[in-house]
């Protein structure tokens, strides 16, 4: 059994973390950002996609490529447009909202994504009463996840102590920073096994399962 004994503010990212990628919700908010692409380059979808893709990768998200290259967007447009897809795929977990229930102290949540998107999960999933908090991208400046700055806002914003702090993500590079900071990282979904990573602590394929799993520090509650 994992021992987080030590942990009492629960830190988790959103998207593919808080739900299984296979709901395919980001694959919805990918099209709709190329279609965004689209309508700001003028080009081709392909051409278009293939900047979208390349913004990701060289800025962490397609929005703060837009925005480091120039073109003129209102982030918060952007975010309105991409995150306007169906949540239909979600449905509320009753051993994920377990889970989590039985967390001690503060649970957070870290996101690249907009706090409406997160709101509508959270509420799609039914477990936002579980959460104090969304520490979300307008509130890091549009700095996405995985920069040192964007850590440094959500620590300052919320008080956090690293080391009493475990970091829940389904991006391995984003974990990176948390645990140089002093932070327990767990890697989770299907490719979470395959990790090698010295940064990742913690590996979890089913996030519910681990939740309910591990050993937390005992309360009077």
């Amino acid at each position: 059994m994992t021992d987080l004994t030590h942990i009492d503010t629960w830190l988790f990212d959103l998207d593919n973390t808080l739900y299984p990628i296979e709901s395919e919700v980001m694959t919805l908010v990918s099209g709709r950002m190329t279609d965004f692409m689209e309508r700001v380059t003028g080009l081709p979808r392909e051409e278009a996609r293939a900047i979208q893709k390349r913004y990701y990768h060289e800025h962490g998200t397609t929005l703060a490529g837009l925005m480091a290259n120039n073109h003129g967007i209102d982030p918060e447009d952007f975010l309105t447009a991409v995150h306007d897809v169906s949540l239909d795929a979600l449905t509320p977990d009753p051993a994920l909202t377990a889970g989590l229930e039985r967390l001690p102290g503060r649970r957070l949540v870290f996101t690249n994504g907009s706090a409406t998107h997160a709101e509508r999960v959270l509420d799609r999933l039914g477990i936002a009463h579980v959460f104090e908090d969304i520490f979300h991208i307008a509130a890091a400046g549009y700095i996405p996840k995985p920069s040192p700055v964007t850590f440094g806002m959500m620590i300052a914003r919320h008080g956090v102590t690293a080391a009493g702090s475990a970091f829940f993500e389904d991006s391995e590079h984003n974990l990176a920073p948390a645990a140089a900071l002093g932070m327990t990282t767990v890697l989770v979904g299907a490719h979470a096994a395959e990790s090698t990573a010295s940064f990742v602590h913690h590996r979890a394929r089913h996030l519910a399962e681990f939740l309910n799993d591990i050993r937390v520090k005992e309360t009077d509650a």
